[in-house]
């Protein structure tokens, strides 16, 4: 068996070239040979020989390094640049300050000084500049947080604090009128009215921030909670009025001064630090599913107001008309007084004026009258006399 494996290294190392691919030993003999003398193997290994300074370094062949040249070329360990050399010109490219790539390098100052600490320090000058000094415009104020917890509040003006991280500057604008509309968009906000009707209201709230430092720690969402104190108001202020008030002007106008007295008194009972400035309905509308039906009852209602408003004028003006003719009474009563001969007399007269005025006859007292005149005739002809005549009918006139 030994001398079978002996068989197989040697035909390995024949078929490799003659020469085994790890290099020939520094003694110049083939490890596969072996004395002729001794056929079996067995025999003593050859002493190697120490190497000298004129001999070349032998060992594996580098894989990485090109071929070519004789066999006893020298071998020697791979470099990465040598890698990288080899796969092509964009391997050192990209390397940075790479033969045919880029250079960088910080500029120095006289006498070959580096200007890295100077560049650090101009950085850490600006960096402390704009965090510390602090310009406050008029309508603002700024809260100043040191690690986190609150220190103090800025007013308008130049302020100065400690550079960041240290403590933390947030400028707020607290004069400016800010506005939150309910609902958002066009969704339906639907709250109940005294007499059990429902209304979709619309209404915006006018609000500005009283107290910076309140408005910034008391509450954990300062605007949220405006919202649902607002939604809560005008339920319960709509809740005491019914549905024709609601949808009237004058309702409106109450609804908006309890919404927001009702408001303000919640917020400042929390110290959010808010205060309301107003409150604006925009839209009382019935619900969309019977908005038909109420515009049929509006339609009614106003049609009954108009015929109210009919017989109150002909009430006016028949009460207008009575209190004239009492007062005209009462005056040919203080004559009728005064002279209760004539004064009657003279009622009879226009009585009877009134009563015959549209009769033929004409009654006059006996004296100095001739018995039969015929005033009846002599007025129709006068009326006829100035009455203008008819033009004819030309249709009639062609025949």
């Amino acid at each position: 068996m030994e001398r079978l494996g002996g068989l197989y290294d040697r035909i390995v190392l024949a078929m490799a070239g003659k020469r085994s691919p790890w290099g020939k030993p520094t003694g110049g003999k083939d490890p596969g040979d072996s004395d002729p003398g001794d056929g079996d193997g067995d025999g003593e290994e050859p002493e190697a020989t120490p190497p000298t300074g004129e001999d070349k370094p032998r060992g594996p062949r580098n894989p990485w390094l090109p071929g070519g040249g004789s066999e006893d070329r020298g071998r020697r360990s791979a470099n990465i640049e040598d890698i990288f050399r080899q796969r092509g010109p964009e391997g050192p490219k990209r390397r940075l300050g790479g033969p045919d790539g880029p250079r960088f390098t910080i500029p120095k100052g006289p006498g070959g000084r580096s200007l890295f600490p100077i560049a650090l320090g101009l950085i850490a000058l600006a960096w402390i500049g704009f965090s510390t000094v602090h310009q406050i415009a008029p309508r603002e104020q700024a809260i100043v947080t040191t690690l986190g917890k609150y220190s103090r509040t800025f007013n308008p003006g130049l302020n100065f604090s400690l550079p960041w991280p240290i403590e933390s500057v947030a400028v707020e604008n607290v004069s400016g009128i800010r506005l939150e509309q309910i609902p958002d968009g066009t969704a339906q906000k639907l709250i109940l009215t005294g007499d059990q009707n429902l209304v979709d209201v619309s209404y915006l709230i006018r609000w500005s921030i009283k107290d910076l430092e309140l408005f910034k720690f008391q509450l954990a969402e300062p605007e949220e909670t405006l919202t649902e104190v607002g939604e809560a108001a005008m339920r319960a202020s709509g809740a005491e009025h019914p549905l024709d008030r609601v949808l009237s002007g004058a309702g409106r106008a109450d609804i908006e001064q309890a919404v927001r007295t009702r408001m303000q008194a919640i917020l400042d009972g929390y110290r959010s630090g808010i205060i309301v400035q107003g409150i604006e309905i925009q839209k009382t509308d019935p619900p969309e599913r019977v908005v038909e039906a109420f515009k049929d009852v509006s339609a009614a209602q106003q049609d009954a107001a108009a015929a109210m408003n009919v017989a109150r004028t002909y009430e006016q003006q028949l009460l207008a008309q009575a209190q004239g003719e009492a007062q005209a009474f009462n005056q040919i009563y203080e004559q009728y007084r005064l002279a209760p001969e004539v004064t009657r007399r003279r009622l009879y007269y226009e009585t009877m004026e009134n009563v015959l005025r549209q009769t033929d006859k004409t009654i006059v007292e006996s004296g100095g009258v001739t018995p039969y005149l015929p005033l009846p005739e002599i007025r129709r002809r006068a009326q006829q006399a100035t009455t203008p005549p008819t033009p004819a009918n030309p249709a009639a006139g062609g025949r």
